[in-house]
């Protein structure tokens, strides 16, 4: 025996963690919390939910290994700045015979999780499909680009801008370091099929990443 819970026990507790998210989300509109203890609380219950929707996706004899997961923020210029921007969240869980992800958005400055079966995509890849495991490079274009824009703009406005000129020229100079220095790195998962979005490992330097990718590679290795 495996000791998983029967595939009912998994979509019951996935309501569970939704009718948990739904009280939160209330209490907050009232003003029964602070932004701390709820921002808190909503990022514990992202990776609660994910793994609930993990479980019933997974069959009853085939328990989670390892799982890995990432908060990524967006930020849009036309949106206020007094929002705070909507998180894409992305789950990876990784079992001896597949890699799983979950992929869903936190909109903190409404107070809600949009794991919902009509937000919510989950992805499969069997390990006899994997091709390739890639470390991935990417400097930060568009940091460097806004930098590069601060400064043009601070040297631009100069002698209006006696003060806050340098303090500006400075800011740029900062972001166009950060994203020449500070690259993104990642790991991508390569599939003998077509998959779009490719399954990507961010924060490989973290624990719970290491402990995936160890995981995924023995799998890769076994299935090959």
């Amino acid at each position: 025996m495996s000791g998983e819970a029967p595939a009912g026990s998994h979509a019951e507790n996935l309501e569970s963690v939704r009718a948990e998210l739904r009280d939160l989300t209330e209490r907050r509109r009232r003003g029964d919390l602070t932004d701390k203890r709820f921002h808190r609380k909503l990022l514990d219950l992202s990776v609660e939910l994910a793994r609930a929707e993990a479980r019933v996706a997974l069959p009853d004899d085939e328990p989670i290994l390892a799982e890995h997961h990432i908060v990524h923020s967006h930020f849009k210029l036309t949106e206020s700045l007094l929002k705070e921007p909507v998180q894409a969240t992305v789950s990876m869980f990784a079992t001896a015979r597949r890699l799983l992800r979950v992929r869903g958005s936190l909109a903190p400055e409404a107070g809600m999780l949009s794991h919902t079966p009509g937000n919510t995509v989950v992805d499969q890849l069997d390990y006899g499909r994997v091709r390739d495991i890639d470390g991935k490079v990417e400097w930060r274009w568009g940091e460097v680009g806004t930098g590069l824009v601060i400064v043009l703009s601070a040297l631009l406005l100069r002698g209006l801008l006696a003060v806050t000129g340098p303090v500006l020229m400075l800011l740029g100079i900062a972001g166009v370091l950060h994203g020449l220095l500070l690259p993104t790195r990642w790991i991508e998962v390569v599939s003998t099929e077509d998959v779009e979005p490719r399954f990507a490992i961010h924060g490989a330097w973290r624990k719970s990443a290491r402990q995936l990718l160890a995981v995924l590679r023995h799998g890769v290795r076994k299935a090959g």
